[in-house]
């Protein structure tokens, strides 16, 4: 059997409303690259990246959502066996941050109760169209006892921080590190015929 070329792998969800940015925040982490007009994921998708992080390789296989309600029944099977969750909301769209308590809630039903993870406040570069402050996602945060960082894929703030302290989280929690091995979710990937597309993911940061 080949030797690993990795110390361990972590399966990360995105989730949030569609349009909040979630494949722009993976891309930039991922590629390094921000498209203005990146087509909506359509059912689910992957990026796979290996970090180095406190002295180990780790491999990191992010799983991109896609938010619209029609896509529920097939996402929904990705939570189990995700290690660490990023629950993104943009800061522009007020609805998307009310949404927050939903994604929450489908988190807790669908994904184990050891899970990481972290609340993100995407597009902060478009502050001047802000209408969720820093504060009122800061307390919802601490409401649900978990991380917050603001983002923004356009401008890369705090795009590799929100990454890595995620992953961080995920390295020091034994508990859900002893179903590491368990984790590797089959790759492949969700087709539907080019007419169901509509929309952007990201129209900025």
């Amino acid at each position: 059997m080949a030797k690993k070329s990795y110390d361990a792998l972590f399966k990360i969800l995105l989730i949030g409303d569609s349009g909040v940015g979630k494949t722009c925040l993976l891309v930039r982490y991922v590629e390094e690259s921000f498209v203005p007009t990146f087509i909506s994921t359509i059912g689910i998708d992957f990026k796979i990246k290996t970090i180095e992080l406190e002295g180990k390789k780790i491999k990191l296989q992010i799983w991109d959502t896609a938010g619209q309600e029609r896509f529920h029944t097939i996402t929904s099977s990705y939570y189990r066996g995700a290690m660490g969750i990023m629950l993104i909301y943009d800061i522009t769209s007020r609805q998307t941050f009310d949404n927050i308590q939903t994604w929450m809630n489908r988190t807790f039903s669908l994904a184990s109760n050891e899970v990481e993870k972290l609340l993100i406040a995407n597009k902060c570069d478009m502050a001047h169209n802000r209408v969720v402050s820093y504060e009122e996602g800061w307390r919802k945060a601490e409401e649900y006892g978990i991380g917050f960082l603001e983002t923004s894929a356009k401008s890369s703030t705090n795009v590799h921080k929100a990454f890595e302290d995620l992953t961080r989280a995920i390295l020091h929690n034994t508990s859900i590190r002893r179903h590491e091995s368990s984790t590797v979710t089959q790759v492949h990937r969700l087709v539907e015929p080019p007419n169901s597309i509509s929309g952007t993911c990201c129209s900025t940061g």
